[in-house]
């Protein structure tokens, strides 16, 4: 809220009375010893105090008050605090004193140079004063974003969006709320965050403004003048984090999380073999599992989860997700390789208060969502999230192979959190979570209560509970609201019951993790620093036919992060963490973020660092279950995960993203490129026998080398074009010998448009995807070999959505995917020998379903 003009006549109109007041009491000199006596017991003064915004505000009347001081209120801009006091309790000098104390000069007195440099940027009073520009000069434009709470207090938003109206250019709030932006003439400033009502604002080059949203319950009569990206690298982040928000999972149906990439040109998402329906990510060339998943920077899906993990988290309950190629902080653990991809889930205070999806496409399978939330008082909010899923057409077979192309089944998940917020600095959050799914698949005639685990039919039955719980508190300091500390908790259970054929496997895996962080300044606050403590502990039992594979597993570290902040120009993310692995020994994790910003519209980053994690081999290639090879580890070593060693790799990655204009529009363009060296990984081999599959150690070159391309563009208004090309070189040694990964495209393609108008809503995606080496068949009969490269092909997505009503809102939306009906014709060798030893399920290169097409609606009460 930038101050109105009438306001601050108000404010001066009410200290000049305050001030005629204490100076008509000190002035009777004639008066009576009495008459004197009660003029002195309540005097009022004026002293000039010097700050920035309306944090200064409330530190300044928080230091001066104290015992015989009844009001304190200082002006933004006017400087002055009027101090209203009892003279034979308490003195001027004592009060300045304190705000002295508190970091802020007045006219006689000066604050420390330690303390004031320990004030937020947002305050430093000085450096603003002291700031000189020349006529043709970019200047700065500073302010803080905040919120009022119910008692008129204000509160910092952290993460809200800065944006030059009608342009890419802007920039995110600080934990104070504070941002900083060079601007070169008078514009405006589109101000969003979740759950508020943006703002539209006219700014000059050096003005200060201090800005206050409203939920989006508060003020009516505010219109939101601009829209926020879709998807955007996050302006001030060292580590270049791409995120997406609502509006661009909206662009897709996004069933599920695996379904919320499809207008991502970095990520591809496959099926992991042509039966069990379960889809793996894949980032800079390697396979989704050197890629971390967390839920909110707790742990997402994984071990025994990582198949399916993807399906397990329903679109509608995700209100952004953040993704990073490379290796990510310390402060989140040592095993992100690839990337890390956070999923941020819809908060009980800024979620709606109902929502609604009902989604049904013409194979059969059935979403319905249901999402409430509520505010408890003053403190307190919860929100209760569903989602239930549901195929029971067995008789989706496009190949014609008697194979069901998708499992049929249901899944049923249910969240319930809870959040505290005492606008004091404690904040806290729990909550729950539980997972039922049940599939069944295989041939088409196979029914589960005649013949399961017998050879009449081919069929496969997963049935998996998970029960997860969580906790974070934090607090943070309001007087020095750049030093925190917070613990992060999370406990979950996932048990899986599974056959594929004649082959059983079950597996339960049992977790625990917690993970302390403390940060602050180190001298003000362009030196900082995170550090803490992280536990993981795992205990798993595996029953994969007759072999029983047990472990627990439990990783104790800690870690430290230094970030060095120099103007906007240079940020440096230093950190490096030490953790112990009762089955593998102690290891440091070293990793380097830097972004540097040589021009105003012109990013560079480097990141560099180390990671490790411990594979799964059968959960995580869970291929080998749906076919006849046989499994064999190689050269185990005992007292090891499977006698495997842990995966171990070095990530260096730079990116640019570069800004400019174009017929007055502006166009964003991006590259990078990312290097992955492993020291150690656990191949998995299916290429040295078409008959078997081999774990072992890596003994040779493993590496990945990753190139893209991309550009964003609004052609016209509400006309968005995005277009993007991604080269990848990844190789490693099988048996002595180098080949290229398989199944992974060489070159990949990418476009997408999305228009804008009048409540209708276009989006358009359509992808190439190039060739794939396919794993060696040459020891396969004539009638089961198949071709050693795949077919290059195109695929095509597109829905159309139409938003009716404004207080009430309802999205009708209608797609289809796969608009050219390309699907991989042979899905599985010796479909017609299911429990022969030819049979393998695993060898997917591309979609194993052809054309569809879907329909729903969704409902909001905000």
């Amino acid at each position: 809220m930038i101050i109105a003009r009438e306001s601050m006549v108000m404010k001066k109109i009410f200290i000049f009375l305050m001030l005629f007041g204490g100076l008509t009491a000190f002035g009777q000199k004639n008066n009576t010893q009495k008459t004197v006596a009660s003029a002195v017991k309540d005097s009022t003064i004026t002293i000039e105090v010097f700050g920035s915004c309306e944090m200064c505000k409330m530190r300044i009347e928080e230091a001066a008050k104290g015992k015989g001081v009844k009001t304190a209120i200082w002006d933004v801009d006017t400087k002055l605090l009027s101090l209203q006091f009892d003279p034979s309790v308490t003195t001027t000098a004592k009060v300045e004193q304190r705000i002295v104390d508190a970091g802020h000069d007045t006219k006689d007195k000066k604050s420390k140079e330690n303390i004031y440099k320990e004030l937020p940027d947002c305050c430093r009073y000085r450096d603003a004063a002291n700031t000189k520009h020349s006529d043709d000069e970019d200047m700065d434009v500073m302010g803080v974003v905040m919120e009022s709470d119910e008692k008129g207090n204000f509160k910092p938003l952290q993460g809200a969006s800065i944006f030059v109206d009608g342009t890419a250019e802007g920039v995110a709030s600080n934990e104070n709320g504070y941002f900083k932006l060079t601007l070169s003439k008078e514009t405006s400033l589109v101000v969003s965050y979740a759950g508020f009502v943006s703002k539209k604002i006219e700014i000059k080059p050096g003005q200060h403004i201090n800005i206050v949203l409203n939920t989006k319950n508060e003020l009516q009569e505010v219109k939101i003048t601009s829209r926020r990206k879709s998807s955007f690298i996050s302006p001030t982040s060292s580590i270049r984090t791409l995120v997406m928000t609502e509006k661009e999972l909206f662009k897709a149906a996004c069933c599920n999380l695996s379904e919320s990439f499809e207008t991502n040109p970095s990520v591809d998402v496959s099926y992991n073999d042509g039966v069990t329906g379960s889809k793996q990510i894949q980032l800079l060339g390697l396979s989704g599992n050197y890629t971390q998943l967390t839920l909110e920077n707790l742990p997402g899906p994984r071990g025994i989860a990582t198949p399916w993990g993807l399906n397990f988290i329903p679109g509608t309950w995700v209100e952004s997700i953040q993704l990073t190629k490379g290796v990510g902080s310390v402060v989140n653990g040592y095993e992100s390789i690839a990337g890390q991809i956070n999923v941020e889930l819809k908060k009980p205070e800024s979620a709606e208060q109902l929502y609604a999806n009902v989604y049904v496409n013409n194979m059969g399978k059935t979403d319905l969502n249901l999402n409430l939330s509520r505010k408890l008082g003053k403190k307190w909010s919860t929100a209760l999230l569903l989602h239930n899923a549901f195929l029971n057409n067995n008789k989706v077979d496009f190949n014609k192979d008697g194979f069901r192309d998708l499992p049929t089944g249901s899944l049923f998940s249910a969240m319930n959190r809870w959040k505290y917020d005492n606008s004091k600095g404690l904040l806290g959050q729990f909550g729950f979570r539980i997972l039922m799914d049940e599939k069944i698949g295989g041939q088409t005639a196979f029914e589960p209560a005649k013949h399961k685990l017998t050879t009449d039919y081919y069929g496969l039955g997963i049935n998996t509970k998970r029960y997860e719980a969580f906790a974070k508190i934090g607090y943070v300091f309001p007087e020095k609201r750049y030093k925190s500390f917070g613990l992060q908790l999370s406990t979950y259970k996932h048990e899986q019951d599974s056959y594929f054929g004649l082959t059983t496997y079950d597996a339960t895996q049992t977790n625990f993790y917690t993970n302390f962080i403390y940060q602050s300044i180190i001298g003000n606050t362009n030196h900082k620093f995170r550090t803490g403590a992280s536990l993981v502990a795992d205990k798993f039992d595996e029953m994969y036919k007759t072999n029983n594979y047990k472990r627990n597993e439990v990783v104790a570290g800690g870690f430290f992060e230094y970030t060095y902040s120099h103007l906007k120009k240079l940020d440096i993310i230093a950190g490096i963490r030490g953790d112990h692995n009762n089955l593998f020994g102690f290891f440091v994790t070293p990793r380097l973020h830097i972004r540097y910003q040589p021009a105003r519209k012109t990013e560079i980053r480097i990141a560099f660092g180390r990671g490790q994690r411990t594979s799964n081999i059968i959960a995580e290639n869970s291929s080998v279950l749906v076919s006849s090879r046989q499994v064999n580890i190689l050269n185990a070593s005992p007292g090891k995960a499977y006698g495997l060693d842990p995966e171990v790799a070095w990530s260096k990655g730079i990116s640019l993203d570069q800004k400019f204009m174009l017929f007055n529009k502006t166009i964003t363009f991006g590259l990078d490129f990312f290097r992955t060296d492993f020291q150690n990984q656990v191949i998995v081999d299916v290429d040295n026998s078409a008959r078997q599959v081999n774990f072992y150690n890596l003994d040779g070159k493993s590496y990945s080398n990753s190139f893209q391309i991309e550009t964003n563009y609004d052609i016209i208004e509400k006309l968005e074009l995005r277009l993007a090309y991604r080269l990848f070189d990844v190789k490693t040694t099988y048996h002595s010998q180098l080949l290229e990964r398989p199944l992974v495209a060489k070159h990949r393609g990418f476009a997408n448009v999305g228009y804008e108008v009048d409540g209708w809503k276009f989006d358009y995606t359509v992808t190439y995807n190039g060739t794939k080496r396919i794993p060696s068949t040459l020891d396969n009969p004539v009638q089961y070999k198949i071709e050693d490269r795949s077919p290059s092909y195109v695929l095509m997505n597109a829905q159309v959505s139409k938003s009716i009503g404004k207080k009430f809102p309802v999205d009708i939306y209608l797609g289809g995917e796969n608009l050219t009906n390309f699907y991989q014709n042979r899905v599985i060798i010796a479909p017609d020998q299911p429990f022969g030893s030819y049979f393998d399920a695993s060898m997917v290169w591309g979609p194993v379903s052809g054309r569809m097409f879907y329909a729903g609606v969704r409902f909001k009460i905000k």
